[in-house]
């Protein structure tokens, strides 16, 4: 229960926190941005079986991998990328942290 309450509220709270704190006059859109993160989430569906609540994403889904975290982090140079990047390093920052709960 505690690994899903602090896996789940991470890949919530973390971007709502960064969006109010950082983009305080368009928080909401900035949520949503970082929010769509979550998209990469879709890699879990060429895995059998799709959910396992005892194996780690990082590294296991194609989406999740450090080679995909380059790309992540490489967009957050860019201004017009830089709100999905973070998203998306969050997330994996979020499922890293899920991982360390096995």
């Amino acid at each position: 229960m505690l690994q899903t309450t602090v896996h789940y509220g991470s890949h919530i709270l973390i971007p709502l926190l960064v969006a109010f704190i950082w983009y305080k006059k368009r928080w909401k859109l900035a949520f949503l941005i970082m929010f769509s993160g979550m998209w990469i989430d879709l890699d879990h569906l060429l895995a059998n079986p799709v959910f396992n609540p005892s194996r780690c994403s990082i590294n296991f889904h194609p989406l999740h991998t450090y080679y995909a975290l380059i790309i992540y982090l490489t967009l957050l140079f860019f201004k017009k990328t830089r709100l999905l990047g973070l998203g998306l390093v969050i997330h994996i920052i979020a499922d890293t942290i899920d991982c360390s709960f096995m």
